[in-house]
């Protein structure tokens, strides 16, 4: 059944949904989307849906550098393992500020305090080296 007819005069405003009337949401002059019409695609991708989902970045190599950073430098106490956790700070710290660098890690701060800690570490092992040494004699 057709919707009743209104005056020429108009009540002010068309009720919603029927037809030749200002349109009842979005902007004056906006297509409105018809029923059972396909969605144009989003950011202008085509396809369905979405994009994919980008991977996820690696940060493992600056956070495993700052880890061994830390530890050498708090147990250099401990010579021979916070000279070989310095080391390894330091290796980790540069590739993964490398990575960083590449694009493939979002963490080069991470990756830097890591081997800032890794150098500490070792300057700290050879620190008490020279201790012991100018106190041994």
């Amino acid at each position: 059944m057709p919707p009743p007819p209104i005056a020429p005069d108009g009540p002010g405003q068309v009720p919603y949904g029927y037809p030749g009337g200002s349109p009842a949401y979005g902007y004056p002059g906006q297509p409105q989307p018809v029923y059972g019409a396909p969605y144009p695609a989003p950011n202008g991708y085509a396809g369905y849906g979405w994009p994919g989902v980008q991977p996820a970045p690696s940060d493992g190599l600056g956070t495993a550098s700052l880890v061994l950073g830390i530890l050498a430098s708090i147990g250099f106490l401990l010579w021979p393992v916070a000279l070989i956790l310095g080391i390894l700070a330091i290796i980790f710290g540069a590739i993964g500020r490398g990575r960083a660098r590449r694009g493939e890690a979002t963490n080069p701060g991470v990756a830097l305090a890591g081997l800032i800690c890794g150098v500490a570490g070792i300057v700290l092992v050879l620190g008490l080296f020279a201790f012991a040494i100018a106190f041994a004699t």
